[in-house]
């Protein structure tokens, strides 16, 4: 019966933040639903009952206040595998679990990587504008496109997204660098035609194109700075689909403005949304997407099939499939 079902929080249903209508429905066949926008109207209604929040698109946000206005909370399930918005260890004391979509996104996330990578290199954008009727370039704004086939790409960062933009690279015959906490097995470096570099110095220097694919923690806040990118060829071109406080935006655009490196093409930037007046809004040398990692029509319908199950999970079993761990635990 619909009354029997767990009263979850959501961000909402539409708009810039909410759920679609088809993934709301996905959580109400196990789940009731209220929006953050009700429970701010009558608080005193919902939050005692409430014992799941689903966190879309990073809202609702989750403050101190918030938390401790739900006293049956039990757990907090995050579409992606970025949690760096949460307190994991005051959630941790507060008895409440954090689960993450985790391994869904990636195959979207790398396509998106090898997307960003080739419209960047072979100037699809531009291209398009001019087919379109817009200006042709100038001699002095003309750029020729670079070359993908047979280049060097590094990977900072050979998780499981990482690893699949490696194994796309293999279709361009790149050849292929990753720096990486932990060394993966001989066999994926063999499956991928993939070179270790503990020092990501030396990644930086041999790569023609950089991509991005690490996790935030506080070790990867601004690993991208003046020093790093003055590292980089002059030809080089940086693809960030990790996270915008990986990259110094200052730094960086000092080193587009320059021609430090060729070209970025960002799906993440910090701050985001950048102000109208950022100039990497306005840079012919960069392309930027906003934050389409993930969305797809399927991976967004799987992301919230697994927040469900997960969140199911915590509610009736002692296992917690995907959870995230606080550092102190």
């Amino acid at each position: 019966m619909e009354a029997d079902k767990p009263l979850s929080l959501i961000s909402g249903v539409g708009g810039k933040h909410g759920f679609s209508e088809e993934h709301a429905d996905l959580i109400r066949q196990h789940f009731r639903t209220v929006c953050y926008s009700d429970l701010l109207i009558n608080p005193h209604l919902y939050a005692p009952k409430i014992q799941a929040v689903f966190i879309w698109k990073s809202n609702p946000v989750i403050q101190r206040c918030l938390l401790q206005s739900l006293p049956s909370l039990k757990v907090i399930a995050t579409e992606g595998v970025g949690f760096d918005r949460l307190d994991l260890r005051y959630i941790a004391n507060m008895g409440v679990k954090v689960t993450n979509a985790r391994g869904v996104a990636s195959d979207a996330t790398a396509d998106l990587a090898m997307a960003l990578l080739l419209a960047s290199a072979r100037r699809i954008v531009q291209g398009h504008q001019t087919a379109a009727g817009g200006p042709e370039p100038t001699a002095g704004t003309h750029r020729l496109a670079c070359d993908v086939t047979g280049s060097t790409l590094g990977i900072i960062g050979m998780g499981d997204v990482g690893y699949k933009v490696a194994r796309r690279s293999t279709g361009f015959e790149m050849n292929v660098l990753y720096h990486n906490r932990t060394q993966r097995s001989s066999e994926d470096e063999e499956a991928v035609g993939a070179g270790y570099c503990g020092n990501m110095d030396d990644l930086l220097r041999n790569s023609d194109y950089v991509v991005l694919a690490v996790n935030l923690s506080p070790g990867a806040t601004a690993l991208i700075g003046h020093r790093e990118l003055s590292l980089m060829k002059p030809s080089a071109i940086l693809v960030n689909i990790s996270s915008g406080l990986v990259v110094d935006p200052d730094a960086l655009v000092q080193a587009l403005q320059s021609g430090t490196i060729h070209s970025a093409a960002l799906d993440v930037t910090h701050p985001d949304p950048l102000p109208r007046s950022h100039p990497l809004r306005s840079l012919p040398n960069v392309l930027r997407t906003p934050r389409l990692g993930s969305s797809t029509a399927r991976t967004g319908s799987r992301m919230v099939q697994r927040m469900v199950h997960d969140a199911l999970a915590v509610l009736t079993h002692p296992a917690v499939p995907d959870q995230v761990q606080s550092e102190s635990e």
